[in-house]
């Protein structure tokens, strides 16, 4: 069974997902002489995810195309939440790639050359990233061979936004949207900071642009909810003040989303218990039936966790 999406996940798909936004970051990170040549403003997402199934607690990824000088092309997109470095990220980025390839050939079987599939990999933790970028150096080959062989091997090499070594100054300075430049900041400054509030305080102008935007009230509150899910609980009050001075919207955001996470909460708890329960009287759980009880309303819940002492077995205790 997948896990579910962690907050790191959660607010990147959200904020990132939006065309207009990915373009603002990918306009500050890749190359000048390739984004002169792609058409960003045709940017379009490309549903589901290259990343193997049991590192998709660790990598977020999204995949658009964009047309590049009239030709099609891909822009694939990794985002590491890991506190270190994957030492093998060359040659997951490159397996990525070539899987963007093979969904290419299935959809067009009569296709004899491969579209550009650029690569970026987003990467934030208290760590500068120090892993190979490029799988040639991942090869493990005799000094005395290397030359030689080095023409028969890889080339392959992602590109790096290593948010540890951008200060807020610089990404004040980069031309991104109101939305992506904050989610970025969080991104780097958020988890586990005691400080948060008075750290978002310079920030207050870009929080009230968001909330302004075309979708504010949508990415201002994925925001808070990040902002809640990976900040310190003593910070709650601060934060509070801080919303109160942005106005009643921001303030009522930020009052919904404390709210809609403690009941999330309670209902959390009550799935834990209830599958505690199940597992005793039953045994190991089926996927299926953790699914069933993990996707349950809290009635439901309430409802099942009353039968426990009295069902026989699980399809009696579901039904």
């Amino acid at each position: 069974m997948s896990s579910p999406p962690t907050p790191h996940d959660a607010v990147f798909r959200r904020i990132l997902g939006t065309p207009s936004n990915a373009a603002s970051q990918l306009r500050a990170t890749l190359p000048p002489a390739l984004v002169a040549r792609l058409d960003l403003d045709r940017l379009t997402p490309v549903p589901g995810s290259l990343v193997d199934a049991t590192l998709r607690w660790r990598h977020t990824d999204l995949l658009f195309a964009a047309p590049l000088d009239g030709r099609e092309a891909f822009i694939y997109v990794l985002i590491e939440h890991q506190s270190s470095n994957d030492p093998l990220m060359a040659f997951r980025m490159l397996r990525y790639v070539v899987r963007v390839w093979d969904r290419y050939l299935a959809d067009h079987p009569k296709a004899t050359r491969l579209p550009a599939v650029i690569p970026l990999v987003v990467h934030h933790n208290e760590h500068a990233w120090t892993a190979p970028a490029q799988v040639l150096d991942l090869v493990d080959l005799p000094p005395d061979l290397a030359d030689a062989w080095r023409e028969h091997l890889p080339r392959f090499q992602f590109l790096l936004d290593d948010l540890v070594r951008v200060d807020e100054r610089e990404l004040r300075e980069r031309p991104l949207t109101h939305s992506v430049r904050l989610t970025l900041l969080l991104l780097k400054i958020a988890p586990g900071n005691p400080k948060l509030a008075s750290d978002l305080w310079p920030w207050v102008d870009e929080l009230r642009a968001v909330l302004e935007g075309p979708d504010g009230r949508e990415e201002f509150t994925a925001l808070l909810r990040y902002i809640e899910l990976v900040g310190e609980a003593d910070t709650r009050d601060q934060l509070h003040d801080l919303m109160a001075t942005l106005g009643p919207e921001a303030e009522e955001a930020y009052m919904t989303i404390a709210e809609t996470l403690r009941a999330e909460g309670r209902v959390e708890g009550r799935v834990e218990t209830l599958v505690q329960l199940l597992t005793l009287k039953f045994g190991p759980l089926p996927d299926a039936v953790l699914t069933t009880v993990r996707n349950a309303s809290t009635d439901q819940l309430q409802a099942w966790t009353a039968r426990v002492l009295t069902a026989d077995t699980l399809d009696q205790l579901l039904a």
